[in-house]
């Protein structure tokens, strides 16, 4: 064994208690900036040393050059995309699953795999979901999107009398795959399947509305004339707009198609009983998707993706290897997903709902509502700011009142960032911003730091304004 490892093994407790102190100063500092200023600030590369100098001189570099650069994004006041923290719990359950380090893919070495189906069963239970979900985890949102889509696709084939998983994408012919107001990731996840992003057909929505229109949506099937895919939202990413779940499933009566909901954080309404009506239908879908580094709070990365068609998902992924155990009734993990390496990322949602649970996860869930509330309420309020849709559960989307173009709209986003940070957006063709509440830190008192530093950075752009400009920069 080197040295440097060597020294490093005999002084691993000390060297993590190291670490913790780190973590620990790291997660002190959550409450000031939000985007540090060194962030944008270049740091030339280094070459790799060629000496061993051990954990602790990297410990110290690490300090020095890359920690005093990373974003407060476990924090309160990010509000960016949909980005939850890590609770205790789940931060416990993350760091111990890097300290047992296991590949929970095979049935040979099965206690990881337990443990996944067990928590699994947990999160089926939390959404109200039937037991003929079947679920297994992935990495994010965008895989699970990927997963679901590939069994619809290998569905496709078993309706029209050919083997994709043999035989090729080609063997379908062309695909249609409808949807209302589709996340980015289904057409990212359609062109690495070989489905293409044109085979995406774009639904018109209700007036004012991200949600389907359901009676366009079956037009849109009557024309397709055979079995197609359809892509629900459940929560889109502007407005947490939820489709009707239940009409559209109703028109498997009259039409064949799989139907694929992206849950991605929508479904977390399922635990607060004055929006759980809005997840009514999630259990009637074909395959679901549902992130959990959104709005259960563990660690990127982590998601689940649910199929009533386990068999059709073994039939995709399944490996052939002479060290691997057979797929059988209850496949192993690496026959069910593109991973054949496989971490033990369950153990930290495990941890999370062990400690908390269902309670603890609705105060979250509803505490975020609450907060998105208030935000929508102050910028519904403050002059030169206008609110551009309902807040229905959990993200503010908005806009400038006069002259929204995406440089002063990102010049508002970088006056802000200090205190809070924001992703620009667009929504029904205007350049926007939108906060996400998903963090469990999130409290009343950061609502009004962020209402208050907003209406400082409007006054600020505003004032800031060439005085040969004479459009007022008030509400109207």
């Amino acid at each position: 064994m080197h040295p440097a490892l060597a020294a490093d093994l005999d002084q691993l407790p000390a060297l993590l208690e190291e670490t913790r102190q780190r973590a620990v100063a790291f997660l002190a500092g959550l409450d000031g900036p939000v985007i540090p200023q060194q962030a944008d600030r270049p740091t030339p590369a280094q070459p790799l040393h060629e000496d061993a100098e051990g954990l602790r001189a990297a410990l110290a570099e690490f300090g020095e050059r890359w920690q005093p650069r990373l974003s407060a994004s476990a924090g309160p006041r990010y509000f960016g995309f949909v980005t939850g923290g890590a609770t205790p719990a789940a931060l416990a359950g993350d760091w111990l699953t890097s300290a047992a380090d296991q590949n929970s893919n095979s049935s040979l070495d099965p206690a990881g795999q337990h443990l996944e189906r067990e928590t699994v069963g947990w999160l089926r239970e939390l959404f109200g979901l039937s037991p003929a979900h079947s679920g297994t985890f992935v990495s994010g949102a965008t895989m699970s999107n990927t997963v679901g889509l590939a069994v619809a696709r290998e569905w496709l084939g078993e309706r029209l009398g050919v083997d994709v998983a043999e035989d090729g994408v080609a063997a379908l012919g062309r695909v249609r795959v409808l949807s209302g107001s589709a996340h980015s990731s289904v057409s990212k996840a359609l062109s690495v399947l070989g489905l293409g992003r044109r085979a995406l057909t774009t639904v018109p929505t209700l007036p004012g509305r991200e949600a389907v229109d359901v009676a366009a949506l079956e037009g849109a099937l009557a024309e397709a004339g055979g079995p197609c895919i359809v892509v629900a939202n459940a929560g889109t990413v502007n407005t947490v707009d939820f489709d009707d779940l239940r009409a559209i499933a109703g028109l498997r009566e009259r039409y064949d198609f799989w139907l694929h909901v992206d849950a991605a954080f929508g479904a977390f309404a399922a635990l607060s009983p004055e929006h759980a009506e809005l997840t009514a239908g999630l259990d009637l879908a074909d395959s679901l998707c549902v992130d959990l580094h959104k709005w259960l709070n563990v660690p990127y990365d982590s998601a689940v993706q649910f199929t009533r068609r386990r068999d059709l998902q073994a039939k995709v992924f399944q490996n052939a290897a002479a060290y691997l155990g057979p797929i059988g009734e209850h496949p192993d993990l690496v026959h069910l997903t593109p991973e054949n390496s496989h971490r033990l990322r369950a153990l930290a949602a495990w941890f999370t709902l062990r400690a908390y649970g269902r309670a603890g996860h609705r105060e979250i869930v509803e505490r975020c509502v609450t907060g998105a509330r208030a935000l929508g309420e102050a910028v519904d309020t403050t002059d030169g700011l206008r609110l551009l849709a309902p807040v229905r559960l959990n993200v503010v989307c908005f806009t400038l009142a006069a002259d929204p173009t995406p440089e002063r709209l990102a010049a508002l986003a970088a006056e802000l960032s200090d205190e809070a940070f924001l992703t620009p957006t667009r929504y029904a063709g205007r350049p926007a911003l939108r906060a996400a509440f998903s963090n469990w830190r999130t409290t009343d008192r950061d609502v009004r730091r962020t209402a208050a530093a907003l209406a400082d950075a409007v006054r600020k752009l505003a004032s800031n304004r060439p005085a040969t400009d004479s459009t007022s920069a008030s509400r109207p």
